[in-house]
């Protein structure tokens, strides 16, 4: 058997509110994780970042998912993004990959190029629910196929965390993402409250868009109530970076709920004061005792 090469991380311009090859992380698989958070942050950079008009990004997506499937044929990328590609070469002959999680990711950044910007948005939580299936569920999926982590039950709960940690970073950027042109709310959820879909510009303005905001963060986190319990099915340092992921991501709705849910005129954020309370809470969580999380405020 030919001997696999090292696998070098590419480098990582910047991260999300939860933590990607920290130091939870279980050493061995830290350049794996790495390669994979490069290749789905470079595709959503190419998807969402810059100036270039949507044509070119859905041409950009479309050749990077042509070095995509070099990878998975065994084959060498182009030189384009030879730092992304090459590594995550390694990384699916080292660890046999599955590649629909790998495409899901993709499908769902091209879909960003126009959905999001769209007029129309979504029209409701289960269109929602499908685009998050495939732009963030994918990323848990193949951190348990890393982790050896091959049940059923692990991965819906895995899809439920992973959806709403999706869920949070929209609530949580709707100041910034709305007058950028993004739009996550669904349609039904802005006419339930009695706001017009069409124009969310508006929306911040609207005392009813608090309520709606409100609604939103109780939706994201009963979802991921819902699925905390995925942190006692993946073993060891894994497990604990887990059990971070989920409270970091709880501890962001507890600061909008803080705010008075006003997070379409202000951005919440993690801060170094926030480690203690997310700690504490990471050493509560007991296996058939996910309701208490998120709920206590030290």
């Amino acid at each position: 058997m030919t001997a696999l090469p090292p696998i070098q991380p590419a480098p990582v311009a910047h991260y999300e509110n939860f933590p990607v090859a920290s130091w939870l992380c279980p050493p061995a698989l830290r350049p794996a994780i790495a390669a994979l958070y490069a290749y789905a942050r470079t595709a959503d950079d190419l998807a969402d970042e810059g100036e270039a008009p949507a044509d070119q990004r859905l041409a950009d997506l479309a050749a990077y998912r042509a070095d995509l499937q070099a990878c998975l044929r065994g084959q060498p990328p182009s030189p384009r993004w030879a730092e992304v590609f090459v590594p995550l070469g390694a990384v699916i002959a080292r660890h046999a990959l599955p590649e629909q999680p790998l495409a899901d990711l993709l499908d769902a950044f091209m879909q960003d190029v126009g959905r999001s910007r769209d007029a129309r948005g979504y029209a409701d939580r289960t269109e929602l629910l499908d685009y998050c299936r495939r732009s963030a569920n994918p990323v848990g999926r193949l951190l348990l196929h890393l982790y050896g982590v091959d049940d059923p039950r692990a991965w819906a709960e895995s899809d439920d965390v992973c959806t709403a940690l999706q869920l949070i970073n929209f609530w949580q950027d709707l100041s910034v993402d709305i007058p950028r042109g993004r739009f996550y709310v669904p349609a039904t959820d802005s006419l339930a409250h009695g706001l017009d879909p069409a124009r969310p510009t508006d929306w911040a303005q609207d005392p009813r868009g608090t309520q709606m905001v409100r609604s939103q963060v109780a939706w994201a986190r009963a979802i991921m109530l819902r699925g905390a319990g995925i942190v006692h099915r993946v073993p060891g340092r894994a497990g604990w970076e887990l059990r971070a992921v989920v409270q970091g991501g709880l501890r962001i709705l507890d600061k909008i709920e803080a705010g008075g849910f006003a997070s379409l005129r202000r951005r919440p954020r993690i801060t170094p004061a926030d480690a203690p309370v997310i700690l504490w809470r990471c050493l509560r969580m007991r296996a058939g005792t996910a309701a208490p999380m998120g709920q206590s405020r030290p």
